[in-house]
C-alpha cells in the first residue's frame, strides 16, 4: 500500500511492542531492527513555510516558543540602536532619543555628571556647541544589556566613545558612557606593538 506522499505504508512502530513481548527474543530483535530501519529511511515531504499540515500527530510548537524566534527581540533591540547613532549622525535629535524610557539616567563616570530624564538627556546634547559627528565599530549584546563602540568627533577631532545602555521594556533605563582622547605610544614597547587594521601607531 502506498500513502498520499508517496511511501510504501508501514505498521506502525507504536504497534512493535505489543508485536515484541508475543514474539522470540530472535523475532522480537528482527522487528526492533525492522522499526528503527522504516523510522530512518522513510522521508517526510516537504512542507510550505507557515503551513500546519503534517503527518497525523506532529505537534507543531507556537511562533512564539520555536527556536527561530528566540533572536527577535535582540534583532529588534540592535535595530533600534543603529537607528539611534544614525539620527545622532544625522542630527535628527528627536529620533536619537526615542530610545530612552521617559524617566531614563545618563551618567558620565569621568566628570561625575548624571542627566536625568529624556528631555534633560536630549537638551544637554543638543545645547553641545561642537560639530559632532560618529563612526561605529561595533554593537554587541543581548537582553537588557548593549554596549556600543564608536569614535565622535568634535569639530574634527576624534574621541574614542564607549556606550553602556541597560534595557528595560523596550527602552534605555540607564545609560553609561565613557569618552577617550587618543594618546602616543611609548617608545618602552615599540617592539611588541603592532598597528590596528587601517590604523598608525601615534607615537607619544
Amino acid at each position: 500500500m502506498v500513502t498520499q506522499y508517496g511511501h510504501q505504508a508501514f505498521p506502525r512502530i507504536t504497534s512493535c511492542p505489543i508485536l515484541i513481548r508475543r514474539c522470540s527474543k530472535a523475532e522480537s530483535l528482527r522487528w526492533a531492527v525492522y522499526a528503527v530501519t522504516v523510522a530512518h529511511d522513510v522521508q517526510r515531504p516537504s512542507i510550505p513555510a507557515g503551513s500546519l499540515e503534517a503527518f497525523p500527530g506532529t505537534r507543531i510548537a507556537p511562533a512564539a516558543c520555536r527556536k527561530d524566534k528566540v533572536m527577535d527581540p535582540d534583532i529588534r533591540t540592535k535595530a533600534a540602536l543603529e537607528e539611534h547613532w544614525r539620527a545622532s549622525e544625522r542630527g535628527d535629535t528627536e529620533a536619537e532619543h526615542a530610545i530612552y524610557a521617559a524617566d531614563a539616567i545618563l551618567d558620565y563616570p569621568q566628570s561625575g555628571e548624571r542627566f536625568r530624564g529624556r528631555a534633560t538627556i536630549s537638551a544637554q546634547r543638543g545645547g553641545h556647541p561642537a560639530s559632532r559627528h560618529f563612526t561605529i565599530h561595533r554593537i554587541v549584546g543581548s537582553g537588557d544589556l548593549w554596549v556600543s563602540e564608536c569614535v565622535i568627533t568634535y569639530d574634527g577631532v576624534p574621541t574614542y566613545s564607549v556606550s553602556i545602555m541597560e534595557f528595560a521594556h523596550g527602552h534605555v533605563v540607564h545609560e553609561t558612557q565613557y569618552f577617550a582622547d587618543t594618546f602616543g605610544a611609548p617608545e618602552w614597547r615599540t617592539a611588541l606593538a603592532e598597528p590596528m587594521p587601517g590604523r598608525n601607531i601615534a607615537r607619544a
